[in-house]
């Protein structure tokens, strides 16, 4: 029997148990155990990718947990955290002599055996195997081979936005001049974009969309998520679920609305102004530079069909609670304690539910935003767009 599940599969460590960086720019607070511990109890996914699994003391603590009783490795693959299954992965940056990159990655491993041997691998191919996002002194093609010999995932990251990503310097027009387009397992759209934004880019057309948090902190996670149609929480319903295979599928995407993106706009990096007119090659408003081309005109210059008539599930523009105006910690501790988690709140509490637990305006407002019906300022540039409170 087929259940529905939640997945964030783009979650980064920030340090170790033993305060080794992992992710140098992610909080200090953002352990292994933490990370299972807020996706199980606080926020309620049932599916987590956590992206750093290559480094030596992470697969430690891991096995760790285990040991003690604390985990269990499934047999179909991935490791069991109370109701929360981990997918070992790695996100990798590729640039070599073909690709122009830097292009960012995302590997997927279904055992911890397995991902040692990816672990030991790429330490002969980067300087700092225990750092996340470190370049790999290989090409695309070759990082696609070892990860599908592991009978791993292959998913190119974030892929629009304007650094570190397959298409966001405007330098490449296809996936094929890096990537081995049979040997990738679907496609993460990044932050400042959506499904329906990219419906006329038909080189796309073969991959299921996914849409992820790419946390750095722990009240990031499930910023961005997708509900699945799965058997179980477990590495090989993944690989199902991204193939649609035996009615295993993706049902919707929840994401930031992209104008709430970091990069959805132009911007002027010097006097961060957005600019709308095309092919400038200066800013019209201070007469300097450079623009930091947005997502949104990226995605129309890679457009090459009016529409397209691939299937998707819907995508469903959701604010997280930490965006909102007024919600803070303690009103989300208050729903936490009469909902349970954050998936509960937002996909299970009523209207009438909330406010019974906050006040009006405050569940009116929550309301509002998981609906995707708020106002909003779009943003650019590395700034994120704002929540329009204007009656």
């Amino acid at each position: 029997m087929l259940k529905e599940i939640y997945a964030d599969l783009h979650i980064h460590i920030g340090r170790t148990e033993k305060g080794r960086a992992v992710k140098i720019t992610g909080s200090k607070n953002l352990t292994l155990k933490n990370i299972l511990e807020t996706a199980t109890s606080r926020k309620g996914l049932d599916l987590i990718g956590i992206i750093d699994c290559h480094s030596p003391e992470v697969l430690e603590e891991l096995e760790q947990l285990i040991q003690e009783g604390k985990a269990q490795e499934l047999e179909e693959g991935g490791v069991r955290f109370k109701e929360t299954t981990l997918i070992l992965g790695s996100e990798i940056e590729i640039y070599d002599e073909h690709c122009h990159g830097p292009i960012h990655v995302l590997c997927f491993i279904p055992t911890i055996e397995k991902m040692k041997v990816f672990s030991n691998w790429m330490s002969t191919h980067l300087k700092n195997i225990h750092l996340s996002s470190q370049r790999i002194y290989c090409d695309g093609r070759t990082l696609q081979q070892k990860v599908h010999e592991l009978d791993g995932l292959f998913i190119p990251a974030h892929v629009f936005t304007p650094f570190k990503s397959l298409f966001g310097k405007g330098v490449r027009s296809h996936l094929s001049e890096v990537f081995d387009p049979t040997l990738i397992d679907g496609i993460e759209l990044g932050l400042s974009s959506d499904t329906y934004m990219v419906k006329g880019i038909s080189q796309l057309a073969p991959y299921s969309f996914v849409t992820n948090s790419d946390a750095h902190s722990l009240g990031k996670l499930a910023r961005e998520y997708q509900k699945m149609k799965v058997a179980d929480a477990n590495f090989e319903e993944l690989r199902k679920a991204l193939h649609q295979q035996d009615g295993r599928a993706i049902m919707a995407n929840y994401g930031l609305n992209p104008l709430l993106g970091k990069y959805h706009e132009t911007v002027c990096a010097n006097c961060g102004e957005q600019v709308k007119e095309a092919g400038l090659p200066h800013c019209p408003h201070c007469g300097k530079g450079p623009l930091v081309k947005g997502v949104a005109k990226r995605i129309n210059e890679l457009s090459d069909a009016p529409l397209q008539e691939v299937e998707r599930p819907p995508y469903i523009h959701q604010v997280p609670l930490d965006f909102l105006p007024g919600i803070g910690l303690k009103t989300i501790e208050k729903m936490l304690n009469a909902f349970g988690t954050e998936m509960n709140i937002l996909h299970k509490a009523s209207l009438e539910e909330l406010q019974e637990v906050i006040p009006e305006k405050s569940a009116y407002l929550i309301d509002l935003a998981r609906k995707g019906e708020l106002g909003i300022t779009g943003g650019g540039g590395g700034i994120y767009g704002k929540i329009d409170m204007k009656e």
